[in-house]
């Protein structure tokens, strides 16, 4: 069974860094990417960052320049790395990972970890 395990977030000042980390363990099946979603009170859940398995990233508009995803493959580890953060970055973050079994893409999530910027 797939494990995601967050650590990392906290309340830190606008302009300030964080960096998120998910561990993964318990997947048998090809990964085709893994990535951070954040969702704010009241907003959909959206796509912050993600790495696919060939190493490609893609990010939101709105974090570009600031965030950075990069994985440690022999720890199963996936970082984001925030910089510059703003208010608007406050949300729960997710860490996903897409494995594909079959024909399918399948979703798993973990519990999330709080991010609060704030003065």
């Amino acid at each position: 069974q797939v494990r995601l395990v967050e650590s990392g977030g906290g309340l830190v000042q606008p302009g300030g860094s964080l960096r998120l980390s998910c561990a993964a363990s318990g997947s048998s099946f090809p990964i085709y990417a893994m990535g951070w979603y954040r969702q704010a009170p009241g907003k959909q859940r959206e796509l912050v960052a993600q790495i696919k398995s060939g190493g490609s990233t893609n990010y939101a508009d709105s974090v570009k320049g600031r965030f950075t995803i990069s994985r440690d493959n022999a720890k199963n580890t996936v970082y984001v790395q925030m910089n510059n953060l703003k208010p608007e970055d406050t949300a729960v973050y997710y860490c996903n990972q897409k494995t594909i079994v079959g024909s399918q893409i399948v979703d798993y999530w973990g519990q999330g970890t709080q991010v609060t910027v704030s003065s």
